[in-house]
């Protein structure tokens, strides 16, 4: 099973969306896997339920803030960084679904007993939730992986740059101020 697979499973088992993203991929930050269970268990349902940023989502940008985050008050350039990142996954994850809220993304506030009532009887959790899990771990894989292997190829070159409409396969399109498009 591979971790976007397990991801999905995680889901299914019955935790929620941001616990199943940061608990299958912040181990290779130096997370365990029952601290980010913990850690990002406030954040399914869009924020403790609330409906609102899509706890699949916050689970990515919390990964994004493990690989990258500042971790001194003058690291500017990593803030930068991670914004910059963070942008790029909401782009990808709306190009997908449309939204990253998650009365948007089911189609009913689940803030609301009445929204609650209606996903629980029309199985949203169970058939879009898990897509949208999905959706998160593809993307944040592709992400991670492209930003490290671009990240080590032009080392000393400048600011990296990161545009979603390119390259066939949702692959990132990269330059740098100071150099020409790396392909």
């Amino acid at each position: 099973m591979n971790k976007v697979e397990r991801a999905v499973s995680c889901f299914e088992e019955g935790f929620s969306c941001s616990q199943a993203l940061l608990s299958t991929y912040g181990t290779q930050f130096g997370l365990t896997h029952e601290m980010a269970l913990k850690v990002a268990g406030a954040f399914g349902g869009g924020m403790g339920r609330r409906g609102e940023t899509c706890g699949a989502v916050t689970g990515a940008f919390m990964l994004i803030g493990l690989k990258l985050g500042m971790r001194n008050v003058d690291d500017a350039a990593a803030k930068e960084e991670t914004y910059r990142l963070v942008n790029e996954f909401v782009t990808r994850f709306k190009a997908r679904n449309g939204s990253i809220l998650c009365k948007e993304l089911l189609g009913c506030d689940i803030s609301t007993s009445e929204g609650m009532s209606q996903a629980n009887e029309k199985k949203l959790f169970e058939t879009r939730c898990p897509k949208f899990v999905q959706d998160a771990a593809e993307i944040i894989e592709q992400i991670l992986m492209l930003w490290t292997f671009y990240q080590q190829s032009v080392s000393g070159y400048g600011t990296l740059h990161f545009s979603a409409n390119s390259y066939p396969y949702g692959m990132l399109n990269y330059y740098s101020e100071d150099t020409p498009y790396f392909p």
